[in-house]
């Protein structure tokens, strides 16, 4: 016998978990799926940026949050000469003038935890969606396989597709994203850090290598960014030349490149930048990667997933009470698309001026004109501060769902 639910989550990822914290404050029965048997898997987005940062102290969540291990980062810059500033939160007139990163795990267990409290959130982890429930011609839930082997079925007015740029809930929907061309990939890794190292968020770029420098609270994580489809031949190649790449992209790491014991120790991103023309179809809608897989450029991958999930419970959740109606998820998309365009068209212009030209070996950095006016013009920081940290058309916890942090410690 098929369970039921009002609205079941496809994904616990954060735009998964904001979305069904909020739709439970609103009194929605909400059903969260994730696959894995909890949130502990290293090289997602750390980042937390200052509009997530807000929308945290909305719910109550902000005291809980800021006593999690974390580094706060205000400034991204590359290094000279000359040295350049790309962004300075501390520009910004907002209550959070930086990022923090916090491992991704501890901000899902955060938002798990206060979903719990919610009579009407319902988080079922080792439970992974293989196909979607059809009655009517429309969606009617999904089917679900556990990890010990069980199958069953989940009734629901709305299946939600937060489950990243692989969406199973995409594919059986018949959603087809558009494919912009990348000239990336990124291989991710992690080297110790030591005593008190800095903590700034840092590109390196040195003779077709790029890589950036995320500072976690107790290591570094790496990006390396190489040509697409180069991961079977640095494989080939062995550790050892990968090490010697590491060398070139971050000498001042150098000494510590033997922590990457073997390319079992380097973990392949395939770089996607889509977009999907149409994010829903009756009974189901697609948001965050699922609907808009971003570049790794500039981070906010996360921070615009969570302002999906944001507008998606706000824009929804008198709907799923009523019974949703395919214009209201319509809403989504249209309230949703300016923000995605214009940052996907920024990253869109920063793959060809800025990384193309550096992994092919023409530049080192980026094109001298702006470096000049961005070290020469302080007020030109603060639109990259705005765009990464707050972005266009910042989402607001809904009145129904604020909280006090006295109240949620």
């Amino acid at each position: 016998m098929a369970e039921r639910t009002t609205c079941v989550v496809v994904g616990g990822g954060p735009a998964g978990m904001v979305l069904g914290l909020l739709l439970a404050r609103a009194g929605v029965e909400v059903t969260v799926l994730e696959k894995h048997a909890d949130f502990l898997r290293d090289f997602r987005g750390d980042t937390v940026h200052p509009s997530t940062l807000q929308l945290l102290d909305e719910l109550g969540l902000g005291d809980r949050f800021a006593k999690l291990p974390q580094s706060r980062l205000d400034t991204v810059s590359v290094p000279g000469p000359p040295a350049l500033a790309i962004a300075d939160f501390r520009k910004l007139k907002i209550a959070h003038p930086y990022v923090a990163m916090v491992p991704q795990w501890d901000l899902l267990d955060l938002l798990a935890d206060a979903g719990r409290a919610e009579p009407s959130f319902h988080l079922r982890m080792n439970t992974e969606v293989t196909s979607l429930v059809r009655e009517a011609g429309q969606v009617a839930g999904v089917r679900y396989r556990t990890a010990d082997g069980t199958t069953g079925e989940i009734r629901a007015d709305l299946t939600v597709g937060c489950d990243g740029r692989w969406s199973v809930v995409r594919r059986e929907a018949g959603l087809r994203p558009r494919e912009f061309p990348v000239p990336i990939d990124t291989w991710w890794f992690r080297l110790p850090r030591e005593g008190n190292e800095r903590a700034h968020l840092v590109p390196e770029m040195r003779d077709g290598h790029f890589g950036v420098v995320i500072p976690r609270e107790e290591y570094f994580q790496i990006a390396y960014l190489a040509a697409k489809g180069l991961d079977g031949r640095l494989r080939a190649e062995g550790v050892e030349a990968f090490r010697d790449r590491i060398r070139a992209v971050v000498p001042q790491l150098a000494d510590r490149v033997d922590a990457i014991a073997s390319m079992d120790d380097v973990k392949h991103l395939d770089v996607r930048l889509n977009l999907l023309p149409r994010w829903h179809r009756e009974g189901v809608l697609c948001i965050g990667d699922a609907a808009h897989a971003m570049s790794p450029i500039g981070g906010v991958g996360i921070n615009l997933a969570v302002q999906d999930a944001v507008a998606t419970a706000r824009l929804l959740a008198a709907p799923l009470r009523r019974g949703v109606a395919a214009r209201d998820l319509a809403r989504i998309r249209r309230r949703r698309l300016l923000p995605t365009l214009v940052v996907q068209a920024i990253q869109r212009l920063m793959h060809r001026v800025v990384i193309r030209p550096v992994i092919e070996g023409r530049r080192n950095g980026p094109p001298k004109p702006l470096v000049t006016l961005m070290n020469a013009v302080s007020a030109a920081r603060r639109i990259p501060a705005y765009v990464i940290g707050v972005g266009l058309l910042p989402e607001h916890a809904p009145k129904w769902a604020q909280r006090n942090n006295n109240t949620n410690k």
